[in-house]
């Protein structure tokens, strides 16, 4: 569990480093989620199976999710057509796909053959432990934190709404506020 402990480490930080430099920002993503998955296995690998769990799930999954269906909205402009489809190359997926490999191999090898081998020792954390932990003393931090995300996918959409493609719609579409027989 020790090399798989490293492995993921570096796994992390080099994809971390490619989530700030990378200039795309759905490629920004695909090396986060990468990363993520790399701490949660540092966190399984130090004995922490449902702090990995929750790595996974919450941040991995519905977060980041919820980041890539901002960065989508915010390309709503048909310019952005082509520069989606130069994106989807499958060359430019090879980086974000090896780390994942290399997280892959890491994860199997220390399940398998890293077990029976002995590993770092850690003090495995229950659902209790964690929910006691964070709504106990820390409730308050968890609850501004949500507020946060929330405030921020809210600003996020608003900066990225181009008011031209707002006018083109209500041209095309009429008012909302009025019905067929031109009532409010």
């Amino acid at each position: 569990m020790e090399i798989t402990f490293f492995i993921a480490g570096i796994v992390a930080l080099a994809t971390t480093l490619r989530t700030i430099t990378c200039a795309n920002p759905v490629h920004a993503l695909l090396y986060l989620i990468t990363s993520l998955l790399a701490v949660a296995i540092d966190f399984y690998a130090l004995g922490a199976a449902f702090a990995a769990t929750l790595e996974v799930v919450v941040y991995a999954g519905a977060v980041m999710v919820l980041f890539v269906f901002v960065v989508m909205m915010l390309n709503l402009n048909q310019e952005t057509v082509e520069r989606e489809r130069h994106w989807l190359r499958p060359k430019l997926w090879v980086g974000p796909s090896v780390f994942a490999a290399i997280l892959l191999i890491a994860m199997v090898w220390s399940i398998t053959v890293g077990s029976a081998i002995g590993g770092i020792n850690g003090t495995p954390l229950s659902a209790n432990a964690v929910g006691s932990t964070l709504f106990g003393p820390y409730v308050l931090v968890v609850e501004l934190a949500a507020f946060l995300l929330l405030a921020a996918l809210v600003v996020a959409i608003h900066i990225g709404r181009d008011e031209r493609n707002e006018a083109r719609w209500k041209a095309e579409h009429g008012d909302r506020e009025t019905n067929e027989a031109g009532e409010r």
